[in-house]
């Protein structure tokens, strides 16, 4: 393994590691207000119990999640110097906001987590309610960092030069928006999906059913209504794409001709070589539509595009596939459960249907890093958009292999602590809220 892919690899595993605790850091402390909410208003115990339980979970994410945090901001510098070194004085606003807004959830969460029984109870909530918004704000402010990379803007190229550099306006580039709510809403439905596959298998296991079928109809409702309007955001995000990356959007397709009334493939099997998709389904001029709103306007194909900006197809049209089919799936379940939740009451206490969203716990989160997969790689050669080629930003320091093999070990232990962490306060919730003894207790 040469040091340029060593060094894309680690920046991708430790991209990848770290998503999943800043999705579930952005999304889990509303799961927890919720019930915190209803313990508030109704005073049922089993309010309470959950809000406890999550809010162990969510202390356990996020300290996880600063230090893969904190280890990827190191990894800009050291990985990607002459990046850094052009791009840190333009984009490096969000980047500063985000350090306030991880400050602020630090503080918060910590007041929530000791405030129990000590502050005013709506003070105490507001302090979980402002974890939650913050995390939230953390969140965006790194996707419009990353938006940037897509969409450059807030200065002037001139001779390689960076003039007139304006932070507020790379900040808020043309990309940020799309972004921002596409993953925001994919955090969501990972999350809601996630945790409500867990309690929904503990559901079937028969463990404390009132606590987890609680817990589990609070997540299920996030990651449901997130499934449905994901589409729209998906919408918004491909047609930006399509304005700005077109070379992105014929890899995403693996559209290799450039034609008019483009046909949408579901599946299939690219061939750089002969440019031809093997086996797909093809829906004659949806793409275009999709695109345009017209199913005879012209889509650009990667034969406008030159061969070495063409970014890798077959990786980035298979991780589309991944994310849009996974996407559809959820979305069906989520119309199983609002009819349920509407029509068909008994179906939310059906073995058939807590299995399915039992069997749908980590697609969300596969979904997600397909997402970001397409982000990446469709990007490429350039790690900013158009300006900088990703070779020429990497750094010259020889031997990134072995700190590639070190990170991956890090992070698969790292990963094997969590999981383990997680296995045992699931387990204790499961006997922990179904004595009587503890709820009389929580009580007070």
């Amino acid at each position: 393994m040469d040091d340029f892919i060593a060094a894309r690899s680690q920046m991708a595993l430790s991209l990848g590691f770290h998503i999943v605790f800043s999705c579930i850091g952005m999304v889990m402390p509303f799961f927890m207000a919720v019930a915190h909410y209803y313990w508030l208003t109704t005073k049922e115990i089993r309010y309470k119990n959950v809000t406890k339980a999550w809010s162990q979970g969510v202390a356990i994410f996020f300290a996880t999640g600063a230090v893969s945090g904190t280890v990827l901001s190191f990894e800009l510098g050291l990985l990607w110097p002459q990046f850094m070194k052009q791009a840190g004085p333009i984009f490096g606003m969000p980047f500063s906001l985000e350090g306030t807004a991880f400050f602020i959830e630090a503080i918060a969460l910590g007041f929530f987590l000791y405030g129990w029984d000590r502050f005013n109870p709506w003070f105490h909530w507001v302090t979980g309610v402002i974890v939650g918004v913050s995390g939230l704000v953390s969140g965006i402010l790194v996707v419009a960092a990353n938006a940037w990379m897509n969409s450059p803007a807030g200065f002037d190229y001139v001779d390689g030069q960076y003039l007139n550099i304006d932070p507020i306006k790379a900040m808020f580039n043309d990309a940020w928006f799309s972004q921002a709510l596409h993953m925001s809403l994919a955090a969501f439905v990972a999350t809601g999906f996630a945790v409500a596959g867990v309690h929904a298998f503990m559901i079937l296991k028969n463990k404390n059913k009132q606590f987890h079928t609680t817990a589990f109809k609070i997540a299920a409702s996030f990651g449901c209504v997130a499934a449905l309007l994901q589409p729209l955001s998906g919408d918004i995000s491909a047609k930006d794409v399509a304005r700005r990356q077109p070379a992105k959007l014929a890899a995403m397709e693996a559209h290799f001709h450039t034609e008019k009334g483009a046909s949408l493939l579901i599946g299939g099997i690219p061939d750089s070589k002969t440019k031809q998709v093997n086996y797909a389904l093809k829906i004659p001029g949806l793409l275009s539509f999709m695109v345009h709103g017209d199913t005879k306007a012209e889509v650009k194909g990667l034969d406008q595009i030159p061969v070495e900006n063409q970014p890798p197809v077959a990786i980035t049209h298979y991780a589309f596939q991944i994310m849009v089919g996974l996407g559809m799936l959820m979305m069906a379940l989520s119309g199983l459960y609002f009819i349920a939740l509407w029509k068909k009451k008994q179906w939310l206490s059906s073995s058939w249907l807590l299995t399915l969203f039992a069997a749908a716990t980590p697609l969300g989160f596969l979904a997600v890093e397909a997402g970001w997969t397409v982000t990446e790689v469709g990007r490429q050669p350039w790690i900013i958009q158009g300006v900088m080629r990703t070779a020429d930003a990497v750094t010259p320091m020889p031997g990134i292999a072995y700190s590639f093999y070190l990170y991956t070990g890090v992070y698969l232990s790292l990963a094997l602590v969590v999981s383990f962490m997680l296995y045992r306060q699931i387990r204790m919730v499961g006997t922990l809220y179904d004595l009587p003894a503890h709820a009389s207790q929580l009580k007070k």
